[in-house]
């Protein structure tokens, strides 16, 4: 038995239609890998902050607000925290840095509830709407002391510690507010 003209040219269009199917599903999985193995993530997944590798762990620390009651990290409250290191002459760079906090946390809308912003020294100006975040930290803290430091000596360094205990990103003083937010956002759905 011979195969005619006619189902010769089918089997190779469903030849074709075969390949066409496998590359329509393997092509994106192989174009991941190579972008991965080559370290070219696209832009919208990377980090704004600077990633702390390894992660600081503040776990075995027991923070104390300004008042002197413990601040404990309770992770089944699943609480994030943005720490800022406000220096003891806070100027209005300073409290500029605690504005655009606010904003941040305000752009939250209901997640913010899950954010906690922990500032160094005496609170900058009556918060308003977003006083329950606000926590104040004594600047002379053990645990304050084991944050790194690029060696900045003005402006208000941010770092953002994840429920565990865990310091996780930093952003140098003079920061975009919006890459904050944009970082945040992305933390508060993971968890």
């Amino acid at each position: 038995m011979t195969s005619t003209p006619d189902a010769a040219a089918g089997r190779r269009r469903g030849r074709w239609g075969l390949l066409a199917l496998l590359a329509l599903f393997l092509g994106p999985i192989l174009l991941a890998m190579v972008l991965g193995w080559l370290q070219m993530a696209p832009q919208g997944t990377r980090n704004k902050g600077q990633w702390l590798k390894p992660y600081l762990d503040l776990r075995a620390e027991t923070p104390r607000l300004a008042d002197g009651s413990e601040y404990p990290w309770q992770p089944q409250q699943r609480l994030w925290r943005l720490v800022a290191l406000a220096p003891a002459d806070c100027d209005a760079g300073c409290r500029a840095t605690a504005t655009d906090l606010d904003k941040v946390w305000q752009l939250f809308g209901r997640e913010a509830d899950r954010v906690h912003i922990l500032w160094t020294g005496p609170l900058p100006d009556p918060r308003g709407a977003s006083a329950e975040a606000w926590r104040s930290l004594p600047a002379d803290a053990d645990w304050l002391q084991k944050l790194p430091r690029t060696g900045e000596t003005a402006g208000v360094p941010v770092y953002i510690v994840d429920p565990n205990g865990f310091v996780i990103l930093r952003y140098a003083p003079g920061f975009d507010p919006a890459d904050l937010r944009a970082d945040m956002a992305r933390l508060l759905k993971l968890m």
